[in-house]
């Protein structure tokens, strides 16, 4: 067994329940698992590895959200527009794509992350040309040793069905389920402290179809997995679900089963109090993803109530990207010069990181 221990540090800031900030503080772990945060003179005095973070502020990884990793790839492309204008501008570029790409891309945007302090993340994966397979980014996140939560995304409706991709992007249903099985059965680890988790994430309601909505939820509540797509992203979007389904985007996620603790949805800007209200109560997450959403001119009102993600207050978070402080982290980072005094609401941290089924590093 290895063992780690960071000592002497500036301030250990431990995000715990309490909120302790500990002066002159440490971290003691055994294979990859903290045993103990304290004061240094309370931890263990050897360890394999001994870390010296005098000067330093120690503090919980971050845990991302919502990605879209090989976006890294393009993300120069198509500035200035609102978000159907950018889509139908890049999904043309994105057809190109090919397996090394998004291993490139995933590794890339990683790289970015944990310079920025995260150590868990998530990416939404959801179009698949040219026998790109999310395997591509599995096995590049793997060569970079983050926590991470391969998001199996799809589209199956394109434009000759009044979809938003082009029809050349978009996936045929039952090869879509088929595959999202596969990837759990192969990659999703169900253990606790576990690296490598699959998540099923159909795009969006502009991109899927009802029923695959619906059959994407039976086939992640079957497998025990967590559920992730976009909603209500801006006014055009609110406007095709009202005139596709006949409904506000959030009864339209009630009505296929996209409601509960097991899921969490990227950006949901534009949800009614209704909505709001409906995600409050059924523990829905919500990725809000500001700086990405006021990109795409989608006027987020900042309105609360349901299981928001906190953004990271004492650095500006990577375009389209949510950040949230594990609470009573599994894993920690040195930084120096942080300061220690800014607010933090620990209630939104604890909320955003359950969205995410992720209890066993936030507590």
């Amino acid at each position: 067994m290895s063992t780690l221990l960071i000592k002497n540090a500036r301030l250990v800031v431990t995000m715990d329940t309490q909120g302790r900030e500990i002066p002159g503080g440490g971290v003691f772990a055994r294979d990859g698992v903290i045993e103990a945060v304290g004061s240094s003179a309370e931890l263990p005095t050897v360890a394999d590895e001994v870390i010296d973070a005098r000067d330093q502020v120690v503090i919980p990884g971050l845990v991302n959200t919502h990605h879209h990793m090989y976006q890294t790839l393009t993300r120069a492309c198509v500035q200035d527009n609102e978000l159907f204008g950018w889509l139908q501008g890049l999904y043309p570029i994105w057809a190109n794509l090919t397996p090394e790409m998004v291993r490139v891309s995933t590794q890339t945007a990683m790289a970015e992350l944990l310079l920025s302090g995260c150590t868990t993340t998530s990416d939404h994966l959801y179009i698949y040309p040219n026998g790109v397979r999310l395997d591509d980014s599995i096995e590049g996140a793997a060569q970079i040793g983050m926590r991470f939560h391969a998001a199996r995304g799809s589209m199956s409706v394109g434009e000759s069905k009044g979809g938003l991709p082009p029809d050349r992007v978009v996936e045929d249903e039952a090869a879509i389920l088929k595959e999202t099985q596969r990837l759990i059965e192969r990659w999703h680890n169900r253990g606790r402290f576990a690296m490598q988790r699959v998540v099923v994430a159909p795009c969006s309601p502009f991109s899927v179809s009802r029923e695959l909505m619906r059959d994407s939820a039976l086939l992640a509540r079957e497998y025990g997995v967590s559920m992730h797509t976009h909603l209500a992203e801006n006014d055009n979007d609110i406007a095709y679900t009202r005139e596709k389904f006949g409904c506000t985007p959030a009864e339209y996620a009630q009505d296929v089963g996209w409601v509960g603790h097991d899921v969490w949805c990227a950006h949901c800007v534009k949800l009614d109090t209704a909505g709001i209200g409906l995600f409050a109560r059924s523990g829905t997450g919500v990725a809000h993803c500001l700086s990405g959403s006021i990109a795409r001119r989608s006027n987020s009102s900042g309105r609360s109530g349901t299981n928001q993600v906190a953004r990271w207050p004492w650095r500006r978070p990577l375009p389209g990207i949510s950040f949230v402080h594990w609470r009573r982290g599994r894993s920690f980072l040195c930084r120096h010069g942080l300061p220690t005094s800014e607010a933090r609401d620990d209630g939104d941290h604890q909320r955003a990181t359950e969205s995410v089924a992720r209890i066993d590093i936030c507590r």
